[in-house]
């Protein structure tokens, strides 16, 4: 999987083809982050393959919907577990990201740990992703936001020159 752009999310719907001895068959729902839907179709079989004995010849997708965010201008916390291959071996993993929407706090996902740990994305599994309260965040990159007065200083301004195009002086960006 190439994680280019931003992620979205599905959900995507299949199940075992009905044969004679077996009529009826469960559906398995699943959430998945890809960039388009045949990535998510495609993913969908790959982690169903994992967990139960069928494959996609002998299965079919019923549904594939893009899932779209309840609150899309609210920024809120996001808590991600996931599963990653690296060169030594696999990992477990708990991050937390500050975003709009899940899509975009997945997409910083892959991002980060492609930056942080050189995962690339077809080796990265999201487990769970879900919004966490600002009382039970744990990571310091998140939790120095919750301040209500945080401050934004801007320390070195350049003001715009008030003259003609050309000034005989540097212009000064350090004020006191």
């Amino acid at each position: 999987m190439k994680a280019k752009g931003t992620l979205k999310e599905y959900t995507v719907i299949g199940r075992k083809l009905p044969t004679e001895t077996e009529p009826v068959t469960p559906l398995y729902r699943m959430r998945i982050f890809a960039t388009d839907p045949v990535v998510a179709r495609s993913r969908f079989w790959y982690f169903l393959r994992q967990l139960r004995k069928f494959k996609k010849t002998t299965g079919e997708i019923v549904s594939c919907e893009e899932v779209k965010e309840k609150h899309p201008l609210k920024v809120k916390n996001f808590g991600v577990w996931l599963r990653y291959n690296s060169r030594s071996g696999t990992h477990n993993m708990y991050r937390e990201y500050r975003d709009m929407t899940t899509n975009g706090a997945i997409t910083q996902c892959y991002r980060d740990m492609g930056a942080r740990h050189r995962a690339r994305a077809h080796s990265i599994q999201i487990i769970r992703c879900e919004t966490v309260a600002a009382s039970k965040c744990r990571r310091p990159l998140v939790t120095q936001m919750h301040d209500s007065k945080i401050k934004f200083p801007l320390p070195n301004r350049v003001q715009k020159p008030t003259g003609g195009l050309v000034q005989a002086n540097r212009p000064t960006t350090y004020f006191c």
